[in-house]
């Protein structure tokens, strides 16, 4: 559990329609300016299907390995057996938490959760980590539920709920360090990296913000 909470320090979320340049390449930049851990997540206008889903993957995957970083797949769980990734992240409305551990058996596993409750249940059902939010506005997701501030990891803390966790929507330069202050592990970014003229730049000074706040 040490291991995973250093893991998820700056995990960087991203699929093609999340990025203005080529998604290796971006990547590549953002694990060099600082990224822990991976997750691709193929959703949205434009996002890719089949055998070119596949591909991207396992090039982004590659480039995970090359530096040492856990890749994480999000929701498409056949996907990720197939591909051999280090985990899944699943969402409250993809498969229930029980039947995707059954499946993936050892791998990383980790679930979106709104509130306390969901939280407690997914930490009784086998989550490995918990991605809470959305934290504060964000424009990347299209189905955004009530944004709940760092208030709600506070809570969830203050509940005795030790899994590691990290904050996730809207999450940006300027309010990383109340993330970490609330009582996260990390922080999961998209746009903050993936938008950024500099990924490299834009991982590395996040990077150092998360340090500094813990």
């Amino acid at each position: 559990m040490m291991k995973l909470r250093e893991q998820l320090a700056l995990y960087f979320v991203m699929g093609s329609p999340n990025c203005q340049s080529v998604p290796e390449e971006v990547v590549e930049e953002a694990i060099e300016g600082g990224v822990t851990i991976f997750q691709f997540r193929e959703k949205g206008t434009g996002s890719l299907e089949g055998e070119e889903k596949k591909r991207l993957a396992k090039a982004l995957q590659d480039i995970c390995k090359k530096h040492g970083v856990p890749f994480v797949v999000n929701d498409d769980v056949d996907l990720a057996i197939e591909i051999e990734a280090d985990g899944v992240h699943i969402g409250q409305e993809d498969e229930q938490i029980e039947f995707v551990r059954k499946k993936i058996g050892n791998k990383i596993l980790g679930v979106s959760v709104h509130d306390v409750e969901e939280a407690k249940q997914a930490e009784a059902l086998g989550a490995d980590y918990l991605g809470v939010g959305p934290i504060f506005y964000t424009t990347t997701k299209e189905d955004i539920r009530e944004v709940s501030g760092p208030d709600v990891i506070q809570a969830i803390r203050a509940h005795g709920l030790t899994l590691p966790l990290v904050g996730i929507g809207g999450i940006n330069a300027q309010n990383t360090h109340e993330v970490i202050e609330a009582g996260a592990d990390g922080v999961a970014v998209i746009s903050a990296i993936s938008l950024q003229e500099s990924p490299r730049q834009s991982a590395k000074e996040l990077r150092a913000i998360i340090d500094a706040s813990k």
